[in-house]
């Protein structure tokens, strides 16, 4: 496997978990999307709205158009509807970010200011690209934990099951 198809891949997966956990937050009332869980970014709606932030922010690095945001907890859309509107433009601007990546550009070096913590690190591209998805996984395991804590069921969220998988 060529990593053009990894990352390939892990776009598609990024695609369809947004759409199955937006669709199952969909039909919560929005305070229960809202309710404080003690957990990091406080709640359902924090947790969707730290993964469009820290996507906008490496997206915007992949492509030299900084994505500015004060706080890695800012809230972006207060608004579920627009949130949701949002990460799909999001998964499909990632999704062509992905569709332009080569084997050459994976390997070339790339420079980022962290915002966590102020400093400046250089690593290959490819590193950079897979912790996006990486942070993706992370923060969506969480948020199915909040989910079925909630009562609602999220299905099936193995990557083997990924519909259309070659």
């Amino acid at each position: 496997m060529q990593s053009t198809d990894y990352f390939s891949t892990m776009a598609r997966y990024n695609k369809w978990m947004n759409q199955k956990l937006y669709a199952v937050c969909s039909a919560m009332p929005d305070e229960t999307r809202r309710q404080i869980s003690g957990t990091p970014f406080q709640s359902m709606h924090g947790v969707l709205n730290h993964l469009l932030l820290t996507d906008r922010v490496w997206l915007g690095r992949f492509q030299n158009c900084p994505f500015l945001a004060s706080s890695l907890d800012q809230e972006l859309y207060a608004d579920f509807d627009e949130l949701k509107t949002e990460r799909e433009q999001t998964d499909a601007e990632i999704t062509g970010w992905v569709a332009g990546l080569t084997e050459e550009s994976l390997a070339t070096p790339f420079t980022f200011m962290a915002m966590s913590t102020p400093a400046e690190y250089t690593m290959p591209l490819w590193v950079a690209a897979l912790h996006l998805f990486n942070h993706q996984t992370h923060h969506r395991g969480q948020l199915t934990t909040l989910i079925e804590q909630a009562g609602f069921d999220c299905g099936v969220t193995d990557l083997p099951r990924l519909p259309d998988l070659e």
